[in-house]
């Protein structure tokens, strides 16, 4: 059996063009449907009111009402022939003939005709129901008699000189004369919603073109991708992206670029009007091409740029520029220095270490039992690691040993003595120590930097680090205290978290990316539900300022501080 080819789905232009084609159309016929009708309604109204006329005449003529008057008090309904040839006829058929009319119709007080069209009806109840004219009232009326179906009126018809009806004269208008009257007048409607209709089916091909030439030809399920593609790329990366359309409007800007340039959304700015740089605007000029990467300095910061021309099937569609900040090039190459120095210290202390176990063996060797006792003591009391940092031996958590002992290398490369408080008491272990050195490698570093530009003779950088632990994860504090002159008089304790703000007035480590770090410490901690604040600015001449750190979910309580935190809990019930 052979397999049928899979349909090929209609393009939209030709869905759109179809579409507008069945809209024009249904349009088209509703308008002439509507007209039509109010063209019948409009000429059934006006043979209604000739209907009533007429029977107003008619009814309103003294012969008729005397004549009329005469037949009702006799005993009886004179015979049809009598009706015939009787004045009643002679006048109901004379009106009828002179105005066209379908039937002219008089009858009695009963409701019997006296005069009709056919003979053979007369004497015989009308067909309709002549109640509301027989009451004194005159009806206009639509519907179908013994003649067929007809537009027509009602009106009573009184004796001479009284109010008191003694019958009443029916008038009708064919209603096939009605419908020829509007088959008549429909004529020009119709030529002109056929008219109508070749307008819109050219407008829409015209349309139909527009559109695919706006599009480039593409579906809207290629156009809706490439949106959702530009957008996921727009807002993936880091590098910022501004486009510039061929007519010199900025169609394209990222949020990484109104970052890095410190602006906000310029999309719809001409590029030549737009507050951005003078040296990012000269790469974009009338008949310049693709350009080598230049650095400029924007927003605070050093960046990478580049612009590109783009063509599309030999169509110019403007410039790309992307930006690119090197300043996070330059906080990686300082944290790969802090690691080379961390890696520095461990490799000489790697070769101490050796040597330790060297003089523990010789004092084996010899017998020196009681010297080796106390030289295991003293490195159990300083730790197997010796970093220029005082009580060492406080901070029990590696991570934080280790990158302590890399910051006091640095810090001691620098004159400046870094030691931990005597209440610092860490029981549980860090669980997040990407936040927890980023916080605490900034606060040191902003406190190292406030020690070398201070006027203290011994430069020294104090931190205390406190836990909370739990189970679901525990609270690290830390107190960072330096020997600095502190915030300069006046200053606003919230303008130190500024981008851009340092504590140093001196002279500080060449490509340390100052002004950042207060900023960046404060905005994790605050991602993480704790905060970094000011505890106190400090004076010149030293103490400097103190910042403290809290640090939630950072820390889990490990298994000896679980059973000291339950030896804790058990004293204190027997105190109780």
């Amino acid at each position: 059996m052979a397999r049928s080819e899979p349909r090929t789905p209609l393009r939209f232009s030709t869905q759109t063009l179809l579409l507008q084609l069945a809209v024009v159309l249904l349009v088209v016929l509703l308008s002439a449907a509507v007209h039509a009708w109010l063209t019948y309604q409009r000429v059934g109204d006006e043979a209604e009111a000739r209907a009533l006329t007429l029977a107003r005449t008619v009814a309103s003529d003294p012969s008729v009402r005397t004549d009329v008057l005469e037949i009702s008090r006799q005993a009886g309904t004179p015979p049809a022939a009598e009706l015939a040839d009787g004045p009643l006829m002679a006048t109901a058929e004379a009106a009828r003939t002179r105005t066209g009319a379908l039937f002219v119709v008089i009858t009695d007080e009963t409701g019997l005709r006296l005069a009709h069209p056919d003979p053979q009806r007369l004497g015989e109840k009308v067909s309709t129901d002549p109640s509301e004219a027989l009451a004194g009232r005159e009806v206009t009326t639509r519907n179908t008699g013994t003649l067929g179906p007809s537009a027509g009126a009602k009106v009573p018809v009184y004796a001479p000189g009284s109010e008191v009806v003694v019958g009443e004269v029916s008038v009708g208008y064919s209603m096939e004369t009605v419908g020829q009257t509007v088959a008549r007048d429909i004529g020009p409607v119709a030529l002109t919603a056929a008219g109508a209709l070749v307008a819109g089916v050219l407008g829409s091909f015209l349309l139909r073109r527009r559109l695919q030439r706006l599009t480039l030809g593409l579906e809207p399920e290629e156009i809706s991708t490439l949106v959702h593609d530009q957008v996921a790329v727009l807002q993936g990366v880091d590098e910022g992206v501004i486009g510039i359309s061929a007519d010199g409007r900025i169609s394209v800007f990222n949020a990484a670029a109104g970052r890095l340039l410190g602006q906000k959304d310029l999309t719809g700015f001409r590029w030549e009007d737009a507050p951005v740089p003078d040296q990012l605007k000269s790469l974009i000029a009338p008949g310049s091409g693709s350009a080598d990467a230049v650095e400029l300095v924007a927003g605070g910061r050093v960046l990478v740029v580049s612009a590109r021309k783009t063509l599309h099937r030999r169509e110019d569609l403007g410039w790309v520029v992307m930006l690119r900040d090197r300043t996070e090039l330059q906080q990686l190459t300082r944290q790969l220095d802090a690691v080379g120095t961390m890696a520095t210290a461990l490799r000489a202390q790697r070769h101490e270490f050796a040597n330790q176990l060297h003089t523990l063996a010789g004092f084996l060797s010899i017998g020196q039992h009681a010297q080796a006792r106390n030289y295991l003591a003293q490195l159990a009391a300083t730790g197997p690691l010796k970093f220029p940092v005082d009580q060492a031996e406080l901070l029990q958590d590696p991570y934080l040993q280790a990158f302590v002992g890399a910051k006091s290398v640095e810090a001691d490369e620098r004159g400046v003595a870094l030691r931990i408080g005597p209440e610092t008491l860490v029981r549980g272990q860090v669980t997040e120590p990407q936040d927890v050195t980023t916080v605490l490698g900034n606060l040191i570093d902003n406190a190292v930097n406030a020690a070398v530009a201070g006027l203290a003779e011994e430069r020294w950088v104090e931190l205390e680090i406190l836990d909370e632990p739990a189970d679901d994860g525990g609270t690290l504090y830390v107190v960072v205290a330096d020997s600095g002159d502190g915030l300069a008089a006046g200053t606003d304790p919230e303008s130190v978290f500024a981008e851009g703000y340092t504590m140093a007035s001196g002279p500080v480590r060449a490509g340390g990316g100052q002004g950042f770090g207060l900023a960046l410490a404060r905005q994790l901690a605050r991602r993480r539900g704790g905060d970094v604040s000011l505890l106190d600015p400090g004076k010149p001449g030293g103490p400097g300022a103190v910042f403290m750190a809290t640090l939630p979910q950072t820390t889990a309580a490990t298994r000896a501080s679980r059973v000291a935190n339950a030896g804790g809990t058990g004293g204190e019930e027997e105190h109780g």
